[in-house]
């Protein structure tokens, strides 16, 4: 495997009772990028999103992260090696603080981690990670808020920083932006351009002004295969791409930029 890729699969394979969700698909994720996998409804943009954090097994193909053949690990094992998902649907602690809730994060960092009964100032330690953590997704000013007071948008800026207190080497976004009015689409685009700065970033993402403004690379899925990959400029004006979108989202795709 390049070096330059943290993330590589081979003819990667998804077969459900005859039905092939994702077709032999070959995926390259350069090191340090945000990559973009986009595609119209039932593309199998998610299903491979479970392919790579195995909470699916692959029919046949590879996958290959920083080197190492991931193919048959189970999920705990990516985790561990620095492939961290984040869920399509918000996933806070509602009645726990903002500030809490990345602390329940980086408890893997201790011990103690699922010791529950230890006192809670055994956890204090964590306090200064967990504000740093905050002030890069611009929500320091909400620590000791509940998060369930948290706007959608800003839900969605504690999920991301929840993820990065995982300490990834690959963040996977699944649909970060999906429900969002425009001034929280906005943010979280311009967070994620924040927090790719050391990170390499998988997102899957139906925004096409995100993914036109934020992503370096673009990989088109059309009925679970590999149908264009490349920059914005060049995906979007692609014949076959505007062909699988037409209908719905053609004048967004090429408008976007």
């Amino acid at each position: 495997m390049s070096t330059d890729y943290i993330l590589e699969t081979t003819d990667l394979t998804k077969e459900f009772k005859g039905f092939v969700a994702v077709n032999k698909v070959n995926l390259r994720v350069r090191r340090g990028h945000i990559h973009a996998l986009i595609g119209p409804n039932g593309a199998g943009k998610t299903t491979c999103f479970n392919l790579l954090t195995k909470f699916l097994q692959p029919t046949s193909g590879t996958i290959v992260f920083d080197g190492a053949d991931i193919t048959r690990e189970a999920p705990a094992a990516i985790a561990r090696r620095g492939v961290i998902r984040s869920f399509q649907i918000s996933a806070v602690f509602q009645h726990l603080s903002v500030l809490e809730n990345v602390r329940v994060a980086l408890q893997r960092t201790l011990d103690t981690s699922f010791h529950f009964w230890k006192p809670e100032r055994s956890l204090h330690k964590l306090d200064a990670r967990a504000m740093e953590l905050l002030a890069e997704v611009d929500l320091a000013a909400y620590a000791q808020l509940p998060a369930v007071e948290l706007s959608y948008g800003r839900k969605r800026a504690l999920e991301i920083a929840t993820t990065l207190a995982m300490e990834p080497q690959l963040m996977l976004l699944d649909e970060p932006t999906q429900g969002m009015g425009i001034e929280d689409v906005d943010r979280i685009r311009q967070l994620i351009k924040k927090v790719s700065a050391r990170r390499t970033i998988l997102m899957v993402e139906h925004n096409m002004s995100v993914v036109s403004s934020i992503a370096d690379t673009i990989t088109v899925l059309q009925r679970g295969a590999l149908l264009a990959e490349g920059p914005y400029a060049e995906v979007s004006r692609n014949p076959q791409v505007i062909e699988a979108y037409m209908g719905t989202t053609q004048t967004e795709l090429v408008g976007a930029h």
